[in-house]
């Protein structure tokens, strides 16, 4: 086709007015507008227009050009729903992919725990097995973990008692004939319990000391129990940590803190930090990219494996939530006194703990020096000190020689005066805390929380201020202990400070993704801390989950029974596409496939 005739200059400032998708179309017309419109500078252009990300945030290290990574917040979001799990009769509440992808587990207040398999021909997930945890006397399963080698499954649950009893359990499932090797008990149920190593888990249980002083001990289990038990240790204490003020530790997690010399994710703080006085004034109104409809096609050649066919986009709503149940009656339950009372008792547990908790050790959180090769492995946990609702994040690093059940069953402490371990390092949130979540690297801890009014007041523990509909996602950096991004916002809770449960998020390695009590999930970018896309449920949605094999999969579970499975629009594209085969599991592999076959039907060896 002939060419039109204008120069470059005009074309480029034409098309900088234009959407992207005109863009894409126009450039269609002809080499000399294809050529620009595929230029830098336009495309930077579009991108901080659509996105409105502020000039200060610099592009994503990673990034190649301006083009491409439009289009990986555009195209490359797990936000087209694929496949509808309904296997499950009653709400879902967690959702745990295994460290290779290949399955996945769910666990609902049906008192199931279900695995499935993600590796279909046809791309479908199915059921593989299904447990009921009813014969053991639970309530229901409310987290799963698979450990470091995919051959355990670590299950909690709630435990019914003859009345009402804040108790859990955990059970450990081999996941080469589904048997259970193991129970263990959990108290509080919402420790939920985590994998330490490929054969030893953490679990807690709770001993009130007094109306509002309790004192929280974690124990070191391990997964076999059933044989070994008559002649070795299988079980031995970790730590053992004074609580106050009717708070207790809750949701511990394991962060392997040797990772973070190779970060999956560079952040730039200070332009993040500026970032923020350009978007307060629009701090309470999310920024949604909905994916919809478009008739706009890429025709670069070089680039077809990618991005042949349609950029797609999903639109969503917004619906009232059902709410959940309260997750703190356990705590309220059976505490007494007055307010002076409580408060004479939190002097006594403060000064009973001053004399009576190990000093704490400096060297614990130093930075490793150079060289010298000793991975940390710190344990993460919800706890207080102002009130019941979890609003501070406790640290306590593991020592090499605690990663064993060998030893003393109750260790040493008990033969001395110092009877607590102290915590190495706590980060107050100034809100109450109802999710976290480990970036794939270790480096980064994400919080979901719903803040406290600004400069509040605590004056009694068991009536702790009002909460915020809005959610907050901080992100922690672990290395440095401090909150070094400025919190993400968009999910929104409605239940009250005394009943508001746990939202499990998730993090890829350029994406975090959360629930909400809104009927939806939400990702954002990690690195430019936007948020992409809302997923529709019709209730409460507990958890999300993103494939380790591939972060252009995700899962979300709900309140409404289902589990709702999501691909991006650029990977249903390649799946549709007649001429392709049924894409491998791995997203690496199915490019490399992709990029022969090419080569062999240009006539290139």
């Amino acid at each position: 086709m002939a060419s039109p005739g204008l120069p470059d200059s005009l074309v480029l400032e034409i098309f900088l007015h234009l959407p992207h998708a005109t863009v894409l179309r126009a450039g269609q017309t002809c080499l000399q507008w294809f050529a620009v419109s595929r230029d830098e500078f336009l495309w930077r252009e579009l991108f901080y227009t659509y996105y409105r990300i502020p000039r200060s945030v610099p592009r994503h290290p990673a990034a190649v050009s301006w083009y491409r990574e439009f289009k990986r917040l555009y195209d490359c979001i797990p936000c087209v729903e694929v496949q509808v799990l309904k296997e499950h009769h009653d709400q879902v509440l967690h959702l745990a992919f295994s460290h290779r992808g290949h399955r996945f587990s769910s666990c609902s207040k049906d008192c199931t725990v279900k695995l499935w398999d993600t590796e279909h021909p046809d791309g479908d997930i199915s059921l593989v097995h299904s447990a009921s945890m009813r014969q053991f006397n639970w309530g229901y399963t409310q987290f799963s973990q698979f450990n470091s080698d995919d051959t355990l499954l670590l299950v909690s649950g709630v435990y019914l008692g003859p009345q009402p009893s804040s108790s859990g359990e955990i059970a450990v499932l081999s996941l080469e004939n589904y048997t259970l090797l193991s129970r263990v008990r959990n108290k509080p149920y919402d420790v939920f319990g985590c994998w330490l190593n490929e054969t030893h888990l953490i679990s807690g249980n709770l001993h009130w000391i007094g109306n509002m002083t309790s004192c929280t001990v974690l124990w070191l289990n391990k997964a076999f129990q059933d044989i070994e038990s008559e002649n070795v240790n299988v079980v031995k204490r970790l730590f053992k940590i004074q609580n106050i003020n009717a708070s207790t530790i809750r949701t511990v997690m394991v962060a392997r803190c040797g990772r973070h010399d190779s970060p999956d994710l560079l952040l730039d703080y200070e332009a993040q930090s500026q970032a923020q006085q350009h978007s307060d004034s629009r701090e309470h109104q999310p920024l949604l990219f909905d994916l919809g409809t478009s008739d706009s096609e890429d025709t670069d050649k070089d680039e077809q494996e990618e991005e042949e066919g349609e950029w797609g986009e999903k639109k969503c709503t917004t619906h009232l939530p059902h709410f959940g149940p309260s997750g703190l009656e356990h705590i309220r339950h059976g505490l007494r006194g007055t307010a002076q009372e409580r408060e004479l008792e939190a002097r006594v547990a403060k000064l009973m703990g001053s004399r009576r908790t190990k000093a704490p050790d400096p060297s614990m959180m130093a930075p490793t020096s150079p060289g010298e090769g000793e991975d940390k492995t710190y344990l993460l946990f919800t706890t207080g000190s102002l009130t019941y609702s979890p609003h501070q994040i406790g640290i306590k690093r593991i020592m090499p020689d605690q990663m064993t059940t060998c030893g003393p069953v109750l260790g040493e402490e008990r033969s001395t005066e110092e009877f607590f371990d102290s915590l190495d390092h706590v980060i107050d949130i100034h809100g109450h805390i109802i999710g976290m979540g480990l970036s794939p690297d270790h480096r980064y801890l994400y919080v979901n929380s719903r803040a406290w009014p600004t400069g509040c007041v605590i004056s009694d523990p068991m009536s702790p201020p009002p909460i915020a509909e809005e959610i907050d996602l901080h992100v922690i950096d672990l290395k440095s202990l401090r909150e070094e991004r400025r919190s993400l916002r968009a999910h929104r809770a409605f239940t009250p400070n005394n009943e508001c449960f746990f939202i499990f998020l998730d993090v890829s390695r350029d994406f975090v993704a959360s629930g909400a009590e809104d009927k939806h999930g939400y990702i954002w970018d990690r690195h430019y801390n936007i948020c992409l896309a809302r997923l529709q449920h019709e209730d409460v949605v507990n958890s999300v989950a993103f494939s380790p094999a591939d972060q252009e999969l995700l899962l979300s579970a709900s309140d409404d029974s289902t589990i709702k499975v999501w691909r991006s629009p650029r990977m249903v594209r390649l799946a549709q596409s007649p001429s392709r085969r049924p894409r491998p599991r791995n997203l690496l592999s199915s490019l490399l496939t992709h990029r022969n076959t090419t080569s062999r039907d240009n006539g290139n060896p």
